[in-house]
């Protein structure tokens, strides 16, 4: 994933100022700010997209309003992106979120560029320079759940006592009861006692095809337990990238929390003369003489020698290769993924947390080009791949293309990606038409983000027409020809569903909208509400109301989303305007009967 950038936020001219000796992106009030890289309107709401996205953010304003803010999207502090309020003089910096993800590392950075004071409140930092549960990158503490104990202890006695590796961290007086190990071997630890793994170590394994995930991560789990090693001291897991779409390798990365790394079966062949257990059979089958071993060293580094030789199952391997010190960018690629990201209507508000955060950490940005603008400042300084309507099947598989060379790619479409949208057509590409990617593409992870639907959209806006029993249909019939496409209105108008008509019209389709019209008519009243939906959660949103017999194809465009209610659809009217719902008929039901318009 992409590292994600400090968003610097500035309100004022002054602001702006200060905040470009930073060298980060400039994000500017509109009207006050100038040439900012990104502009926003509302304060509010742009830094609250940037904080669900996981961006660091460095506000040069009040601290109140970045707290006011982002205070709705608290959770976890262990998750919590850095967000900092830096004066607009530069004289202090105040880390108020993050602690826990560099925060205090970075106050005290922009304290240095600017001449400033951080004003770092946490206690340990305060005293001796360092967070206790906040080790140096490559390091992990074992047990957290100390650390806050322990620091109490150590500003009490002064000082600690260090045992084994130690991190880089600033000198600390040698006082007191409370130890600080650093070792890559399992340890207990306690309220005096934190254990520190200098993250030094790389898996390396292979499996056989549909190798069963657990059979894996048991070879895994007792080749550490044989070797005393702590989980918390491997920095990543390396296999060939044969095994790039392997259920068992990907799982264990995940369960572990690792980074996978992966190698070509040539770079794999040049550690041949360092394998312990040098197979033929593996060289004839795939072209290296060994998978696990090979792996573990190409990716521990130059220096790296095995820790533990290659162990086996039946249909998995392992071994261990240690490095002279921390692993902080494990060699090899990583493989690719293919991230479905619906955007909702585009504004950041109907945007979830989760589509915001794939876009923020994905290396590029493929889809149609009113999409990624849509994006806003998610989208600024990462590689775009804009295609135009008509293009479907390139942009995905330009898409699938990138993630096989080990991009994480964000596939960008507006409402939800499985609706009508790029979802399917992926997966269709990976399982109709392998022969039309690279082995390579075959093998990248898909991930979905569910995003707001037009239908969804529409009927937030409408009031509840879509309370009872609903279905969707495209009046488009360049993917279905029309006659499967009007049996399906007519089985629709039958069962009595309220329908969302998604491509109503286009340019030279001018007749399906009034067929699906004439259909409808023959099956529920006239003065059906139908609701006409352009432009949902954008600045231009149109909303209107009609009934059924007075649907006309020339009030509609091909941004329009159509609702047409059921036979038990209403519209009223309240004080503020037309509320259109569908009763399910709870109102209705007494005790053995069911509800209105459920067949009996």
């Amino acid at each position: 994933m992409a590292e994600l950038r400090p968003a610097v936020l500035a309100l004022t001219r002054g602001g702006a100022q200060t905040a470009r000796m930073l060298g980060h992106e400039l994000h500017g009030l509109a009207g006050r700010v100038e040439a900012a890289d990104v502009t926003f309107d509302d304060m509010m709401a742009h830094c609250s997209a940037l904080f669900a996205a996981g961006r660091p953010i460095v506000g040069l304003c009040a601290a109140g309003i970045l707290i006011r803010a982002v205070a709705p999207l608290l959770a976890s502090k262990h998750d919590e992106p850095p967000v900092i309020a830096v004066s607009e003089d530069g004289s202090h910096v105040v880390p108020l979120l993050g602690g826990h993800r560099g925060a205090n590392r970075m106050a005290r950075d922009i304290a240095r560029q600017l001449g400033g004071t951080a004003a770092v409140t946490t206690a340990g930092d305060t005293v001796f320079g360092i967070a206790l549960d906040e080790p140096p990158e490559g390091w992990a503490l074992a047990n957290p759940q100390d650390a806050k104990s322990a620091a109490a202890s150590m500003l009490r006695d002064g000082g600690a006592v260090l045992e084994g590796e130690q991190p880089p961290w600033s000198d600390i007086p040698r006082a007191g009861h409370v130890t600080l190990e650093g070792t890559l071997e399992r340890r207990e630890g306690g309220p005096a006692h934190l254990v520190y793994h200098p993250k030094r170590v790389a898996i390396g394994v292979g499996c056989a095809r549909d190798c069963p995930p657990d059979e894996l991560f048991s070879l895994v789990e007792q080749t550490l337990t044989e070797a005393n090693v702590a989980s918390a001291s491997i920095a990543a897991v390396a296999t060939v990238d044969l095994k790039a779409d392997e259920p068992a390798v990907l799982a264990l990365a995940r369960r572990l929390g690792l980074p996978l790394r992966l190698f070509t079966a040539e770079e794999l062949e040049t550690f041949t003369p360092r394998l312990a257990n040098p197979s033929g059979v593996v060289f004839a089958e795939i072209g290296c003489h060994g998978v696990a071993e090979a792996a573990a060293l190409a990716t521990a580094g130059p220096t790296a020698r095995l820790k533990v030789d290659k162990r086996k199952t039946a249909r998995a391997t392992c071994a261990l290769a240690i490095g002279d010190a921390p692993i902080l960018r494990p060699a090899g690629r990583k493989p690719g993924s293919v991230r479905l990201v619906g955007i909702g209507p585009g504004q950041a508000a109907w945007r979830t947390p989760e589509a915001s955060r794939l876009v923020a950490g994905s290396d590029e940005l493929v889809g149609y080009g009113l999409y990624l603008d849509l994006l806003g400042p998610l989208a600024r300084g990462k590689p775009q791949h804009r295609f135009p309507l008509g293009e479907e099947t390139e942009r995905c598989r330009f898409a699938l293309e990138r993630a096989g060379e080990g991009f994480d790619v964000a596939l960008v479409c507006s409402g939800d990606a499985g609706i009508y949208a790029m979802g399917a057509l992926v997966h269709e590409l990976l399982d109709r038409a392998p022969s039309s990617l690279s082995d390579a593409a075959r093998r990248v992870e898909v991930i979905s983000a569910p995003g707001i639907s037009a239908l969804q959209g529409a009927a937030a806006r409408a009031g509840a027409p879509l309370g009872h029993d609903f279905c969707a249909i495209s009046l488009s019939d360049l993917m279905t020809p029309w006659p499967t496409i009007e049996h399906r209105i007519e089985a629709a108008a039958t069962g009595d569903f309220v329908i969302a008509f998604y491509n109503p019209v286009s340019m030279r389709r001018r007749t399906q909208l009034a067929r699906a019209r004439d259909i409808l008519l023959q099956h529920r009243p006239a003065d059906t509400p139908v609701m006409l939906a352009s432009h949902i959660g954008r600045t231009d949103e149109t909303i209107r109301y009609r009934r059924l017999h007075q649907l006309q194809v020339d009030e509609i465009d091909m941004l329009t989303t159509v609702l047409v209610g059921s036979s038990q659809s209403r519209l009223y009217r309240r004080g503020t305007g037309p509320v259109f719902y569908t009763p399910r008929g709870y109102g209705d039901r007494r005790p053995g009967t069911p509800p209105t318009g459920s067949p009996t």
